[in-house]
């Protein structure tokens, strides 16, 4: 059974990135009938917000990624890591390291001014002597001294490094705090991991991870590193690009998704489909097919993906949804029409609840750019016959109310503009909008005369 996990750690907020990751991960439990569990590491306990942990669970929640079994925190297994620790300490493969910071640095220095690389030497792999005073030891792990460090990638292929890269590296402080490398690899073994899915970022982590699983002779999992998002300028997204909070996503007005459907293109395809739902990542996904090189963040692509998914959501469905964005409809007896006026010139929920209110609310000012191209010698009255047709016929569709327009305007040979752009800032306040025909089906006639009335009043 495939297990995968998401493990982030609770020092700020979960960013597209790490919601991609997780989602990978995600789709290929549910893909294989497997397990998607959540680890916190928080064992940095200086750094820990409770607030950015509740944020992570906050956002998983959105998006509607559940997470298999309780949350596991690192936090709370310090006693089990000192277990593995202790373990390899008595069988040999790890050991005390009594070096001061000042020894450390002074060997940095001297391996600096050779032109080596800063790496511990081993000093105290073997050492058998009478401990310094004073001083609290780190423990380190033995790593191989020579032959290869090897595994294969499921995105980058074979990997292989000599093991004279990877030194002695720390595994616990010397006050008793486990490392990083050390305990994701105790955890990922403890939680039966099958499948490592992660940012490409943890590449050079995995060679020191692999030290701790063979020093215990654990399975390794099988490892999969995603190249990274760029911006689209090739360069790293930054929070001005969009690698900003999930939550924040929520806020601006993407559906949750639009936003996993996003991601989920960002490094992976099938064919050449763009749209999916949820049901359809599940049933295609394979990590084999994770594209190994990085993928840019495009803002306009996410926009029309978010258009699109909102376009495709049941009516009742986005009438409920509106609520959330402060946007009530649901007792309005036009609001399928009103829906339909305004879905197309949306892409977010927060545009959608701006087309909803620009008609639904009288205007209270008017654009004067559009006031002076619209508002003509005639205008006034123009818009009073046609208010008077209007009264005098009542139709009762926006077909209707087109139909009536068409004949207004013909009768008296006056091209579209000379009614429908005046009109339209009557209305709106503005020249851009929702069809005039839609917008007084909505408002009904005698709203659409009272705007009307008051735009001639004020202009």
């Amino acid at each position: 059974m495939v297990v995968t996990r998401f493990a982030p750690s609770p020092t700020g907020y979960l960013h597209i990135g790490g919601l991609r990751t997780a989602l990978f991960s995600w789709l290929w439990a549910k893909h294989s009938g497997g397990k998607f569990l959540l680890r916190i590491e928080d064992t940095d306990l200086a750094r820990n917000s409770d607030e950015a942990l509740e944020a992570i669970i906050k956002a998983f929640d959105w998006v509607g990624m559940s997470y298999d079994g309780e949350v596991l925190y690192q936090s709370k297994r310090f006693d089990i890591y000192k277990t593995y620790i202790d373990r390899l300490l008595e069988e040999g493969n790890a050991y005390k390291c009594y070096m001061s910071k000042e020894e450390l640095d002074a060997l940095r220095e001297a391996q600096m001014a050779k032109g080596e690389r800063p790496r511990y030497d081993g000093r105290y792999r073997d050492f058998e002597g009478t401990p310094p005073q004073g001083v609290e030891p780190v423990i380190r792990i033995k790593a191989p001294q020579s032959g290869k460090i090897e595994f294969e990638d499921g995105v980058k292929g074979f990997i292989s490094i000599d093991a004279s890269e990877v030194d002695d590296f720390i595994i616990a402080r010397s006050d008793g705090v486990p490392t990083y490398n050390f305990v994701v690899a105790i955890d990922d073994h403890e939680m039966g991991l099958t499948d490592v899915i992660r940012g490409d970022d943890h590449l050079y982590n995995t060679p020191k991870q692999i030290v701790v699983y063979r020093a215990l002779g654990l399975a390794l999992p099988k490892f999969y590193h995603v190249a990274m998002i760029n911006n689209e300028q090739g360069k790293k997204l930054s929070k001005r690009d969009g690698a900003t909070d999930v939550m924040e996503y929520k806020t601006q007005g993407f559906l949750p998704e639009a936003l996993l459907n996003f991601l989920v293109r960002l490094g992976w395809s099938h064919g050449d489909q763009e749209i999916f739902t949820l049901e359809q990542m599940i049933e295609l996904f394979e990590p084999s097919n994770i594209n190994k090189s990085a993928s840019s963040y495009n803002l306009d692509k996410l926009l029309w993906i978010n258009a699109t998914h909102m376009k495709n959501m049941p009516t009742d469905q986005m009438i409920e949804l509106l609520k959330s964005y402060d946007c009530d409809i649901s007792t309005h007896d036009k609001k399928e029409a009103i829906l339909k006026a305004t879905i197309e010139r949306a892409k977010t929920m927060i545009e959608l609840k701006e087309q909803i209110e620009l008609i639904l609310n009288a205007p209270k000012e008017y654009d004067s750019k559009a006031v002076q191209k619209a508002f003509k010698a005639d205008t006034k009255e123009i818009l009073s016959s046609f208010i008077e047709d209007l009264m005098t016929l009542q139709p009762s569709s926006s077909q209707e109310i087109h139909a009536l327009m068409n004949a207004f305007l013909s009768a008296r040979e006056l091209g579209f503009g000379k009614l429908g752009q005046p009109l339209r800032i009557a209305l709106l306040g503005a020249m851009s909008g929702s069809g005039l025909d839609e917008i007084i089906d909505i408002i009904g006639i005698d709203e659409t005369k009272a705007r009307v009335q008051r735009v001639i009043e004020s202009i």
